[in-house]
């Protein structure tokens, strides 16, 4: 069972709206997809005009436009075969594991003691033989970003690209939730904190093993500590089921906010799912997920 439950987000009101299409338009456009019917915001713009009293609709008045992009379209790569959704995101059930629990943590930490906690943490992680994964990898992929962060992406673990270098989501997943971030929503990536459930490549990009993912997941579960972030959006089926600890395939519990010791959780897509399945489907989906995320950082504590 899942250790959160279902939230709604409080009623758009009009200057949200604006936002909103602004924003979707922006999405849009980053993603490769069609643009928002310019019909359909004029006609929805005189609608709400026609319903709000007089002197309250001055902030629709001037036409929307979306913000210019620079970055390329990311296109579908070519000499990929196309894979199942259920192929790409199904696997078994995994089996129940008790998790390590990560070293306590002040209730009020000062900066000086979450510095020294970091650099405690690092060199554990730099240093980890505890599993199978120690023995193949080239680097240890910790995470990077900001530890102050009010967003954190966790994903599912290093591919090649990031085995090389020693950070996460460098390769075309990578580039992707890149594009994700900065043209869609309107962040920078370093505002951000990005990190895996397993700190190693798993070989050939497999999934990782239960036994890897319990000598691991401690690590993961400290950064989000130590961080305390706003939002936590995880990626794929397998960064979901670790953190809330549930057998639910990504399908059907992404896009619904669950909870992780108190914080608020969006399972979305893997980034290297999308590239697999590039459908207009499958981004607007993950638009969708990111909104609701954008929402719930503008809310105040």
């Amino acid at each position: 069972m899942s250790s959160g439950s279902n939230e709604t987000l409080p009623a758009i009101t009009q200057e949200k709206l604006q936002r909103l299409l602004l924003a979707r338009m922006r999405f849009e456009r980053a993603m490769g997809l069609e643009f928002v019917s310019r019909g359909a915001v004029i006609q929805r713009r005189a609608q709400v005009q026609s319903n709000a009293p007089a002197g309250e609709n001055s902030s629709l008045s001037t036409p929307l436009s979306a913000p210019e992009l620079r970055a390329s379209e990311l296109t579908k790569p070519k000499n990929v075969t196309a894979i199942s959704i259920e192929a790409s995101v199904a696997v078994s059930t995994p089996v129940q594991i008790a998790m390590t629990a990560p070293a306590p943590i002040a209730s009020k930490p000062t900066p000086e003691d979450k510095a020294a906690h970091w650099r405690n943490l690092e060199d554990r992680a730099m240093g980890c033989v505890q599993c199978v994964l120690h023995t193949t990898r080239k680097n240890v992929v910790f995470g990077a970003g900001n530890r102050a962060a009010e967003l954190v992406f966790v994903g599912e673990g290093p591919g090649a690209d990031e085995d090389e270098k020693g950070l996460p989501f460098v390769g075309k997943a990578g580039e992707l939730l890149t594009k994700i971030i900065t043209a869609a929503m309107g962040l920078k990536r370093e505002d951000v904190f990005i990190c895996n459930v397993v700190k190693c490549r798993p070989p050939g990009n497999r999934n990782p093993e239960p036994a890897e993912v319990a000598a691991c997941s401690p690590f993961l579960f400290e950064q989000l500590e130590l961080i305390s972030p706003k939002v936590i959006v995880t990626l794929g089926v397998h960064a979901t089921r670790t953190l809330l600890n549930t057998t639910q395939g990504i399908m059907r519990i992404r896009g619904t906010w669950q909870r992780w010791r108190g914080i608020p959780v969006m399972p979305t897509y893997h980034p290297a799912f999308l590239l697999y399945q590039y459908t207009q489907e499958n981004r607007r989906a993950v638009w969708d997920d990111m909104i609701q995320v954008l929402e719930r950082l503008k809310q105040k504590d």
